[in-house]
């Protein structure tokens, strides 16, 4: 029955979102866990007319960590891929170069069977596009910009000569994006970002999820210098400490939730696309304009952010201005 009540989500992720064409070639990555999902999407592109193939890995330790060379030589070759996984490879090489071979791909992470029929995935992503496109735009290059929030949050940074990143879930040869946020980020210069994150909304990994009090992070020269907070703040401070690797720490990514259909529930992709917020992704920055890689890329949201790029107002107490 999961098959039939998935099937409207299936279409609209495979005629909507990546735009399959007859006789193109489809790569699906999963795992066991999440077959159900697989099959929805393969039955779709099947009767689309063009040819899915299921590749089967073995879930992945932690975000970002790298696909098997086998599956990423698959992406590479494909005309589309679409990721159903557990632990994120947003953030990897095998996307960054299958994308710039030509590909085009989705990223359903953390996806589960009722995210294919409730939720963000009912979103009107055509209507998304021009306030993500127009965010992205503002966001892009700005010798300043200035994120702030009414929990705290006051962080300034640089994206001079970084690309604004427009994620509407629709996709073209040569691109990717996550389902079903919809965001604008900008990866911030590397070394620039300074002042302090206070997350209340989410950080949707390793089992912190939706916020019960805030978590604090305080940033010196692009880096998280100091994680403060409760048992949630603990969670994400020893888990850092854990990896052994100083990159963990960069600050990654500065994205915009613009979703209205996402809500709050702990899972990554439907909490970073809520309408209003805002994230910092901290540790891998190479597939967002970047040039860190890490062991892990997480992302702190907060709600009702403002952000005023050289100036100009994008976006106020989490209502955009573009």
């Amino acid at each position: 029955m999961e098959n039939i009540y998935m099937s409207r989500g299936a279409s609209k992720v495979v005629n909507v979102c990546a735009k399959i064409q007859p006789g193109e070639q489809v790569l699906i990555v999963t795992e066991l866990s999440r077959m159900s999902i697989a099959q929805a999407l393969a039955t779709e592109v099947y009767r689309v007319g063009a040819e899915p193939a299921i590749c089967i890995m073995e879930p992945r330790k932690q975000d970002s960590e790298e696909p098997p060379k086998e599956i990423a030589a698959a992406m590479k070759a494909s005309d589309a891929f679409l990721s159903v996984v557990g632990k994120s490879i947003t953030h990897t090489h095998a996307v960054k170069e299958a994308i710039a071979a030509g590909s085009r791909g989705l990223v359903l992470t953390h996806f589960t069977e009722e995210m294919m029929m409730h939720g963000g995935i009912e979103g009107d992503f055509e209507q998304a596009k021009r306030v993500c496109t127009a965010m992205a735009e503002g966001m892009a290059g700005a010798e300043k910009i200035v994120l702030t929030s009414p929990s705290g949050t006051h962080l300034e940074y640089s994206a001079k000569g970084r690309r604004g990143n427009k994620l509407y879930c629709m996709v073209e040869p040569g691109q990717f994006s996550t389902l079903p946020t919809v965001e604008a980020n900008v990866s911030p210069l590397e070394g620039t970002a300074n002042g302090v994150i206070v997350a209340d909304g989410s950080i949707p990994y390793i089992g912190i999820g939706v916020l019960e009090e805030p978590v604090t992070l305080k940033v010196e020269n692009g880096r998280i210098v100091d994680i403060s907070g409760g048992r949630q703040a603990k969670m994400l401070a020893d888990n850092l400490a854990s990896k052994n690797d100083p990159n963990v720490y960069n600050i990654a990514e500065h994205g915009v939730g613009l979703n209205p259909k996402c809500h709050f529930c702990g899972f990554m992709l439907e909490d970073e696309g809520v309408f209003g917020t805002c994230h910092i992704g901290i540790g891998t920055s190479i597939t967002l304009g970047g040039t860190v890689k890490a062991a892990c890329h997480y992302d702190v949201i907060m709600k009702d952010g403002t952000i005023v790029a050289d100036g100009k107002t994008l976006m106020k107490d989490g209502v955009p201005q573009v």
